[in-house]
């Protein structure tokens, strides 16, 4: 089939329409690409932040830069978003800061820390049960408006969510992405040069098969030009396991970034396993026991990476929302850069424009991770082509990384089925279950539950708490 040259008259649904990260991404990658253009319906519970977004987007109308035309336009409903939508991109904050506060440090109290608190551990639990309702929701206005339209789902806790629209509407063609794998990606583009010396890899040319889930991703094959990166990764990880290796060119780059590290955890978990761990630190840390990267603040500073506190994150959204004001007022002007994002080249895939792109993305296990439970949301690599998503078959993590992931897919099916049917002493179980718990007994565990599911009460209709 021959490949379209342009796509006019698309419709996006936004939902997270009001958003000051991902929206302004997604504002700036689709003024960037002259081949698609169409009409991009922001949807959010905060309409003013919505139709800031829309006053933004619109104005890139007359951008020197902007080649994509696209109008925006902030929508008071659901229903109203979706209606005619090709595609839908979900980006939500599932509940406030208040909430996010509870889930990352309230465990403080019983000596359990956490460096994100979003996808698994108490904090990643707890957000799961707020959020499993929000996207019933919307995997239900997605079945009776938009049935057709692909999905892409860009919230966390990822597997979790993009399992939940698929168990409301099964139907549905959602998938999950997350960039997590183009930072392994980058760093093995930096150890060709700092160990073989060879400059200018693109990202893009490092060629890995993946397998896991979102934020505990492996990779059991990496390559460049046709060559084995592994034994050049062994040398690497032994190398710089206790000084780290922090991308960007500065070895202490994770001491000014509550993002950054450096990458001591992605070293130690392949000298212990043999496998290229493919999310950053602050991810990978959640999901072993507390007592091997996340005992203590100090500890984690001998791991070279960061707690990313919620105070952080207020922060950052007041300086986010001023620089939202001064954009609709006109005393600020939007810069046009690429967000790295693959969004824009799975649309361009997925429209026929261009030719079939390969990535990493989460989609229900059909087989494509041979060892971990079929249905369960799964990440590897997959095919987009003309409205299709078709996942690679990964293969099987060997049985000890296996162990890991594993309890983390039947504690994440678990926490599912007890926010589906209000099952507190099911949610608990799933809560128990984790990893970074381990140093808790059952009654201290409970009692941390209790705290925290009662600070989230307000997002648990129907619950008997």
């Amino acid at each position: 089939m021959q490949e379209a040259t342009t796509v006019k008259h698309l419709k996006i649904a936004y939902i997270g329409g009001g958003s000051r990260g991902w929206a302004w991404g997604l504002m700036s990658d689709l003024a960037l690409e002259p081949a698609l253009s169409g009409h991009v319906a922001l949807y959010d519970i905060d309409f003013a932040a919505a139709q800031a977004n829309e006053i933004i987007g619109n104005r890139l109308q007359d951008h020197p830069d902007a080649v994509g035309r696209w109008r925006y336009e902030a929508v008071q409903t659901l229903p109203e978003a979706l209606k005619g939508a090709d595609f839908v991109i979900i980006s939500i904050l599932p509940g406030t800061f208040e909430e996010m506060r509870s889930d990352v440090h309230a465990p403080e109290a019983y000596g359990i820390y956490q460096s994100v608190g979003d996808t698994v551990g108490p904090g990643g639990m707890i957000r799961a049960l707020r959020s499993i309702p929000m996207y019933v929701e919307i995997a239900e206005a997605i079945r009776d408006h938009a049935p057709n339209a692909w999905v892409i789902n860009y919230t966390n806790p990822m597997s979790v969510l993009t399992r939940t629209l698929y168990e409301v509407f099964p139907g549905i063609k959602a998938f999950g992405c997350c960039h997590e794998v183009f930072g392994t990606q980058e760093l093995l583009a930096e150890m060709l040069e700092d160990m073989a010396g060879v400059t200018g890899v693109r990202r893009q040319e490092i060629e890995v098969n993946v397998l896991g889930i979102n934020h505990f991703t492996w990779l059991d094959r990496a390559s460049y030009r046709g060559t084995d990166l592994f034994p050049l990764y062994q040398a690497f990880a032994e190398k710089y396991a206790e000084e780290g290796f922090s991308t960007h060119g500065h070895k202490d780059h994770w001491m000014n970034n509550s993002f950054a590290s450096a990458n001591r955890i992605h070293f130690d978990l392949f000298r212990r396993f043999g496998l290229i761990a493919a999310a950053g630190d602050r991810h990978l840390a959640e999901f072993m026991p507390n007592t091997w990267y996340l005992r203590s603040p100090e500890h984690v500073k001998q791991w070279k990476f960061g707690l990313t506190t919620v105070d952080w994150r207020i922060n950052n959204l007041q300086k986010l929302r001023e620089r939202s004001r001064r954009l609709v007022a006109g005393e600020d002007t939007f810069s046009l850069k690429s967000s790295g994002e693959e969004g824009i080249a799975m649309l361009l895939s997925l429209t026929g424009v261009s030719a079939p792109l390969i990535t990493n993305v989460n989609l229900p296990n059909l087989g494509q991770v041979a060892s971990l439970p079929l249905n369960a949301v799964v990440e590897t690599n997959a095919v987009f082509s003309a409205n299709s998503v078709q996942p690679v078959m990964a293969g099987s993590l060997p049985e000890d990384i296996n162990n890991l992931v594993s309890r983390h897919v039947y504690n994440q099916e678990t926490i599912l089925r007890a926010a589906l049917t209000k099952d507190r002493d099911l949610a608990f179980r799933a809560f128990l279950n984790d990893p970074l718990l381990s140093t808790l007994t059952p009654s201290q565990a409970e009692e941390l539950f209790t705290t925290m599911l009662n600070n989230t009460k307000a997002y648990l209709p129907g619950w008997e708490l």
